[in-house]
């Protein structure tokens, strides 16, 4: 990429997440590596929006994740389908808001400062979970139906 990654803090989120895309298609024209496609996402959204953690779990054997490309502290290793936010999300296959992390049963904290999250599944074309990605902040409230959208098209459009 000949520009460096833009901060996209300041700019309304559709806009930022249209700026995220268009850097991730410049980036990765012409990779196919979904582990290199992963990493890349990651440092797009995790730089531009300036999250506390930004990356995958990947679906490594029949109901367990396991942390995949990822920027930020210390991420959990291993998640089981249904434990947790991203395992919620991986057994449910639905994309998954939680604006206040203390008040979601069962949620894993990788990171005492996390205080909400959001996590998308990222599914084959036969609909089996591959991987998720999980954004956690350590803001209240930080992720809405806006986060959700866009981070389920960049998925569908970099990750199928």
């Amino acid at each position: 990429m000949s520009e460096t990654v833009s901060d996209v803090r300041g700019l309304p989120k559709p806009e930022a997440y249209a700026e995220i895309e268009r850097q991730a298609r410049g980036v990765l024209e012409g990779i196919t590596d979904e582990v290199a496609v992963m990493a890349t996402l990651s440092c797009l959204l995790h730089h531009g929006f300036g999250h506390l953690w930004t990356g995958f779990y990947r679906a490594v054997a029949p109901q367990k994740l396991q942390v995949g490309p990822y920027q930020g502290s210390l991420g959990c290793l291993e998640i089981a389908f249904g434990r947790g936010v991203c395992g919620t999300s991986a057994q449910s296959k639905r994309t998954v808001v939680v604006p206040d992390v203390h008040a979601f049963e069962g949620h894993i904290a990788c990171d005492a400062r996390s205080r909400s999250e959001i996590v998308v599944p990222v599914l084959s074309v036969q609909s089996d979970v591959r991987a998720v990605l999980d954004i956690d902040s350590d803001r209240l409230g930080a992720f809405d139906e806006v986060d959700a959208r866009a981070l389920e098209a960049l998925v569908r459009t970099f990750l199928r």
